[in-house]
């Protein structure tokens, strides 16, 4: 088994692992693992912007304000502070980088005139800076450009992240729960790498693939969450899944997002024709801000009027705005749509809600310090405290550039007190076989996606968790069994770390006796007067 040592390890290749890596390369040689392609993960496929106070008439007190509101008062106000505060810098940085921001109409240096700004769910004022609808391309290919030019940087592709090395894999056992590192299939090879830091920083995405209708990426497992319980760590509030309240809704196109943007630049939610209130508004039956609502209260409502009706969609209009408004907001979507014959500047695109963000996550703190030495976590897979019980439009890539560049800073500050990694005891596959019976993990994957929609989805009862918890739990023995006797494959380590997750969230949404932005329970239907955090420990 090849064992290789570096400075500090990165799992993930998104906005989050690729700041950290820059930052850290000055004085530091740094791996950055990505399980598939460096562009694959959920980075690249963000639509809508970076939230920023940027605007005269705006302020980091209204941004914070947002993003508690949002979060159901289950943010911690020092972690919101201390991102809405760190945004205007990080945006700059991206900039200088050259992440082509859409220009203000101004065309003048302040940052309201210099760059276009738009308005999403949740947000009291315009503080989305963007480009066009495609944000997250642009900022992986800025990223990417930066990381490859740098020769301090390594970039591997097709390393499927299996476990973390801690100290109790040493030759000698040590129980103090320090982390070396990451055991990682290496696909090229089919084989298990060891790779080795002093320093190690989870920046994987979260687990949308647990649900079976999701807008995330296909590796979007939960895969560091997993492995960052197994190692030891704390995790709160898995119960806070978000569901994006706007996915194109077509047999044959799937997990393709609808972005914010166009409920932000006016787009209406409407009922389709043929029913009772066909082709009008039902957003103000349900908020006084209507489809400017956060996501958890559209995504309830549209749930709602689907199921009282029975229909398969509602829609999206924004055919009523200028065809060229349209078209100049909204490129990528346009011509997306209209290789599907849906033009939507005539006409308006049928959309579900689809389970698009994990709230929850590894316990960090400001520094991205999770509960185990040596080891950092950045972006999607932590709980930080800035999204609370519900994420803030366009507050997660955010959060990966603020997090990704604090965890280099405290890296690179306290770098004489991380000791070199020991002696590591290599991965051991002589007890275990190929398998034949491959069939059995695409089964599994396909039956937890679905018990977890119709289950733990958008509306949850205690039952429905309980059944939920039940499959979970007959579902653990059967792949404990076959991950003990045969060799690992990608589809293995991602049905485990599914598994895992999905017993994470269900454990959570149980321990939960109130309703609370992302979590609905029609058991416990009120808030209850104080916001706590659902805290788990191995």
């Amino acid at each position: 088994m090849p064992t290789t040592t570096y400075d500090v390890v990165i799992i993930g290749s998104g906005a989050a692992g690729l700041t950290a890596a820059i930052n850290l390369a000055q004085d530091r040689k740094v791996v950055v693992l990505a399980k598939g392609a460096l562009d694959g993960g959920s980075t690249n496929w963000a639509q809508g912007g970076i939230a920023a106070v940027l605007d005269a008439g705006d302020s980091f007190e209204a941004h914070i304000d947002d993003t508690m509101v949002a979060g159901a008062g289950l943010n911690d106000r020092s972690t919101v502070e201390f991102v809405v505060s760190a945004a205007p810098a990080a945006i700059e940085r991206l900039a200088e980088l050259g992440v082509p921001f859409n220009a203000g109409e101004g065309g003048g240096e302040e940052f309201g005139e210099r760059w276009h700004l738009t308005r999403e769910g949740g947000h009291s004022h315009r503080r989305i800076v963007h480009v066009d609808d495609a944000t997250g391309h642009a900022v992986q290919v800025a990223l990417l450009k930066a990381a490859r030019a740098n020769p301090n940087i390594t970039l591997l592709e097709d390393r499927v992240a299996l476990d973390l090395i801690t100290s109790r894999h040493g030759e000698k056992y040590s129980g103090d729960g320090h982390v070396w590192g990451v055991y990682a299939f290496n696909k090229q090879t089919d084989h298990v790498d060891a790779i080795l830091g002093r320093a190690t920083i989870l920046c994987t995405g979260g687990a949308g693939r647990t649900y079976l209708f999701s807008t995330a990426p296909r590796g979007a497992t939960g895969d560091g969450i997993a492995m960052a319980w197994r190692a030891g760590c704390r995790v709160s509030n898995m119960e806070m899944n978000q569901f994006h309240p706007t996915c194109l809704y077509n047999l044959e196109v799937k997990n393709f997002l609808i972005t914010e943007a166009v409920r932000g630049e006016g787009g209406h939610l409407k009922l389709p024709p043929g029913v009772p209130g066909g082709g009008e508004r039902f957003m103000p039956r349900f908020d006084d801000r209507a489809e400017l609502a956060p996501r958890d209260v559209v995504a309830r409502a549209i749930d709602h009027e689907i199921k009282r009706l029975g229909l398969d969609y509602v829609h999206l209009d924004i055919s009523h705005k200028p065809p060229e408004f349209v078209r100049q907001h909204f490129p990528t979507i346009y011509a997306r749509l209209l290789d599907l014959d849906i033009d939507i500047t005539k006409e308006p695109i049928p959309v579900v809600p689809a389970q698009h963000y994990t709230c929850g996550g590894v316990v960090i703190d400001l520094d991205g310090r999770t509960d185990l030495p040596g080891l950092y976590a950045a972006g999607e897979v932590t709980e930080s405290g800035l999204h609370g019980a519900n994420r803030l439009a366009s507050n997660s890539l955010l959060e990966c550039f603020v997090f990704g560049e604090a965890a280099a800073r405290h890296i690179r500050a306290n770098w004489d007190d991380l000791p070199s990694p020991p002696p590591i005891r290599p991965w051991d596959e002589s007890r275990v076989t190929n398998s034949d019976e491959e069939v059995i993990v695409q089964h599994n994957w396909k039956e937890i996606r679905r018990f977890m929609w119709d289950y733990v989805g958008i509306v949850r009862t205690t039952k429905r968790l309980e059944r939920a918890q039940h499959r979970i739990d007959l579902l653990a023995k059967e792949v404990d069994e076959y991950y003990g006797h045969f060799r690992v494959t990608p589809d293995l380590i991602e049905l485990r770390n599914l598994l895992e997750v999905a017993r994470l969230v269900v454990r959570s949404a149980l321990h939960r006796k109130e309703s609370r932005g992302l979590h609905y329970t029609l058991d416990f239907p009120d808030m209850l007067p104080d916001a706590v955090d659902t805290v788990l420990a191995p």
